[in-house]
């Protein structure tokens, strides 16, 4: 049953229409992941169904008594109030019900007040703030001007599930939260019993939170059943029809244009219907609205840099008395695609500025390689010009830029980017967070490096365009130092990890960061299971004599075991890979939602028991 729908709803902003006779509804229960290219409206959209906008027509209805809860990218908190203050603030109504009632003022209505007090259980909600406080790790007695980008959202969402509303709409809730807030995120949002709407351009966290994805493309509300990676897969095969019914359509469109323009003879006998039908099919593809383009990502690597970028040879740096970095040790070389992952405020911009010679260590020695260029990607803006236009933003007193040896227009490029020619005298202060990361992006890949520092790069980027930034970099000659937590985005670039273990111990790892949770939950597993046999303290033995260490030999039961362990890896390897292909295809899609389920789900058990053979095949082995 639907909580609030959407129907026929209409919203533009000038000429651009953002919704156009769009249609949605939200189940009770539903956790649906909106996604769409910046400024396409997803905000707006949120906005309206939290009722912060109106729509400029159409019908939008819900349930009578429902509660809703928004909560935007950047939340609106006071600073010199404390965390309970804040928190308590989704409880304004219990709080003046329970004050009203105590007051027992004669003109209002006692009964009336006490009914409503036991309904919306107002009587404890200072328990019910000191509970989410504790739900979400919090302190209420510290104060919000205190506290970084990832604990306000933190209290943000502790406001909005205190009140707990039937539906929960959250405006990109990953923003400023770090690899592990957001898997406590994940299973927050799992364990919510209301309805949820979340923008996100997060894959990985659509995957792990979203049953539904709805998309907002060109005015339309398009609803996809299951997680990201089914959508994906539906809509490759949804756009690949729709530029094959496009193309037949054109294709018949200028046969017609030829016949209409005939000579004076075949005017003579022409078929009334049929120019009606060709002036219909102008109609037609005059309001078509095609597929907005894509992002065109090129950079100019510069000259090549030295093979070896930097060596770190037991580094250590502190401030005060607090360690940042202790003992660390690595070498990076050319062509290195660098993860840099750790909890808010750990150290990662310290630890990247030693590594490129910014910042001395306290002890141990750094050398760098030679001939490095390095170019920067700044996480927070800060090095735009609001009032520069964005045409000298890129390319300042030139109407011309060179990248590599291709000399192209600033207009031109800045098209790349998907900025339209007539946008290219107006101010950087106009653009949305999306488009202002993109700026930066074009603005970066316009000068030569050799070495690209990207410190969250993926904030407010669509998704389209993550995925062909991931294209680039891994196409990238030179060396990438990348800090985000958008794991999949880490996953499909990087070559190693440089990961915070706690206590100002950095190490590294080979491979993405799934790899990276693999070897530490492998690491994990097999020192618990260790950890039980060497617990136990062995009696003196009656009669010392010296002990040779031997293997134990194994039974015939694990023997069997362990020989059949690499077939059975070899069994799951095979149904992983038709079932990736199954997913990657279109026939899948047209199987309805419980089968698409069946084999997503699948898919997933497969890695955890593939882990559990290499576990277990290494103990075996270890015997």
């Amino acid at each position: 049953m639907a909580v609030l729908s959407l129907t026929n709803a209409h919203l533009a902003f000038g000429h651009v229409a953002l919704l156009d006779g769009a249609n949605f509804a939200l189940e009770t229960g539903e956790r649906v992941g909106l996604i769409g290219r910046n400024g396409t409206g997803k905000s707006s959209l949120l906005k309206i169904l939290a009722g912060l906008e109106k729509l400029d027509d159409g019908l939008l209805q819900q349930q009578q008594g429902l509660t809703n809860v928004y909560v935007p990218q950047e939340p609106e908190l006071r600073a010199d109030a404390t965390i309970f203050e804040s928190v308590s603030e989704g409880v304004a109504e219990a709080k003046a019900l329970r004050e009203r009632y105590e007051r027992h003022d004669e003109n209002d209505d006692l009964a009336w007040v006490q009914e409503r007090i036991e309904h919306i259980g107002a009587w404890n909600w200072e328990q019910r703030v000191d509970e989410t406080l504790h739900r979400l790790g919090l302190d209420g007695s510290r104060l919000v001007g205190s506290l970084s980008g990832g604990l306000k959202k933190r209290v943000a969402l502790g406001r909005a599930l205190v009140a707990q509303p039937d539906v929960l709409l959250l405006d990109e809730p990953t923003n400023h939260l770090d690899l592990d807030a957001i898997t406590w995120l994940e299973g927050l949002l799992n364990d919510f019993k209301g309805s949820l709407l979340l923008i996100t351009h997060d894959r990985a966290f659509l995957d792990n939170v979203a049953n539904r994805i709805v998309e907002l493309d060109r005015g339309q509300l398009r609803g996809y059943p299951g997680n990201f990676a089914a959508f994906q897969a539906a809509k490759a095969y949804e756009l690949e029809n729709e530029a094959l019914a496009n193309a037949r359509f054109d294709k018949l469109l200028a046969q017609e244009e030829v016949w209409i323009r005939k000579g004076v003879e075949a005017r003579r006998t022409r078929s009334v219907a049929r120019v009606q039908r060709l002036q219909e099919m102008r109609l037609q593809h005059a309001a078509r609205r095609d597929v907005q383009g894509k992002v065109r990502l090129d950079i100019d690597t510069g000259s090549a840099s030295g093979k070896i970028v930097a060596e770190l040879e037991d580094v250590s740096k502190s401030y005060g008395e607090r360690a940042i970095v202790r003992g660390f040790t690595s070498t990076i070389l050319r062509g290195d695609k660098v993860g840099l992952i750790g909890p808010n405020g750990a150290g990662k911009t310290t630890l990247l500025k030693m590594i490129l010679g910014e910042l001395p260590p306290d002890s141990g020695t750094v050398r760098l390689g030679s001939r490095l260029t390095v170019a920067y990607f700044d996480q927070m803006r800060d090095t735009l010009n609001l009032d520069a236009t964005l045409a000298d933003t890129i390319s300042p007193g030139s109407e011309w830029i060179e990248i590599g040896t291709q000399k192209k227009h600033v207009k031109s490029y800045l098209g790349d980017f998907l900025f339209s020619p007539a946008r290219a005298n107006s101010p950087v202060r106009t653009l949305s967070g999306g488009e202002r990361n993109r700026l930066l992006l074009a603005r970066l890949f316009a000068r030569p490096a050799n070495v690209l520092v990207l410190d969250e790069p993926t904030n407010d980027l669509d998704i389209e365009t993550l995925e062909l930034l991931e294209e680039l970099l891994a196409d990238y000659d030179g060396t990438v130092f990348l800090v985000s937590h958008d794991r999949r985005f880490l996953d499909n670039v990087v070559t190693s990890t440089i990961v915070y273990e706690g206590d100002a111990r950095w190490r590294e790892y080979e491979g993405s960061v799934q790899d990276w949770l693999t070897q530490s939950r492998r690491a994990v597993a097999l020192q618990a299971k260790a950890a039980p046999a060497a617990a136990p303290t062995p009696p003196p033995a009656p009669e010392p004599a010296p002990v040779v260490a031997t293997k134990r030999k194994l039974s015939y039961k694990e023997q069997r075991e362990l020989d059949e362990i690499p077939k059975q890896i070899a069994a799951l390897e095979a149904e992983q890979t038709q079932l990736n292909a199954l997913i990657a295809g279109s026939e899948l899609y047209t199987q309805g939602a419980k089968r698409i389920a069946e084999v997503t789900d699948r898919a997933a058990d497969i890695d955890a028991e593939l882990l559990a053979l290499m576990e277990r095949w290494e103990v075996l082995e270890s015997r």
